[in-house]
């Protein structure tokens, strides 16, 4: 059991990452087949918990995940939550959770003294239109370059370097929230494989590739202080599935997705 209450008590660092797009059973085959040995020694007990999205594709996902809604266990039991808004006085909320009483976590994280910065991937995090612009203007720092944005091959590892250059600026100082949505395993990620159409297949591929940077900011982060480690998909992806392409729509193949939270460091 996390306890988040006494995490974020303490200042500890804290790292949320979104692999965007990756759907469950990709993210499961990869660890199975041992392509993703990074992740394999990171995740708790090596493996991902199969989870479910509040969100269909990126930018609801995120809207709930920074109101406290992160996916859930497909089942009627549930854990403590790692961080809820303040709820009616009516509902008990576990002491482990982190209570905000903000309009979102990253209001509620300023308040209690963290820095919030956004390594974003994906267009929904771009500030170049008025909705890529709503997410990021939820955090004290947003980052965000065309290098960073799935149809750039070495997208990861421009991702990783911003966000260790973000850690080596802010160390000493306040704690940090930092948020990297990676972008790798969005479409178009086709090129992993030479083709210019895009599967689970590559996908899996996209995933391996990031697998080797992802690591590598694990790393950088342990030589930075402690740091709580929340990594998932923020929806899946349908590729033929029952007919079915894309995200957005309801269909096992996009709101299972792969979860895993643990202490770093």
């Amino acid at each position: 059991m996390i306890n988040t209450a006494e995490i974020i008590k303490s200042g500890t660092n804290i790292l949320f990452a979104t692999i965007d797009s990756l759907r469950y059973d990709v993210a499961r085959g990869a660890l199975e087949s041992g392509r993703t040995p990074r992740l394999a020694g990171l995740l708790p007990d090596g493996l991902w918990e199969r989870r479910q999205t509040p969100g269909t594709f990126t930018l609801p996902a995120h809207m709930a995940f920074f109101s406290g809604f992160l996916p859930r266990l497909p089942q009627p039991q549930q854990p403590a939550r790692l961080w809820e808004r303040r709820p009616p006085a009516f509902k008990q909320v576990p002491s482990e959770t982190f209570v905000f009483d903000a309009p979102n976590l990253l209001d509620g994280l300023a308040e209690h003294g963290y820095r919030t910065v956004c390594v974003g991937g994906v267009t929904y995090f771009s500030s170049e239109t008025p909705l890529g612009s709503v997410l990021p203007a939820m955090f004290h720092e947003a980052h965000w370059r065309p290098s960073f944005c799935s149809p750039e091959i070495e997208s990861t590892r421009h991702q990783v370097d911003q966000a260790l250059d973000v850690t080596d600026r802010h160390r000493g100082s306040r704690p940090l929230f930092l948020f990297d949505n990676i972008s790798a395993t969005h479409v178009p990620h086709g090129h992993y494989l030479g083709r210019s159409t895009d599967t689970t297949a590559s996908q899996a591929a996209a995933l391996a590739y990031a697998d080797t940077h992802i690591g590598r900011l694990l790393d950088g982060l342990a030589d930075r202080g402690r740091w709580l480690v929340i990594m998932c998909a923020d929806h899946g992806d349908a590729y033929g599935d029952d007919g079915f392409h894309g995200r957005g729509i309801a269909h096992p193949s996009v709101w299972n997705v792969p979860f895993a939270a643990w202490l770093h460091g």
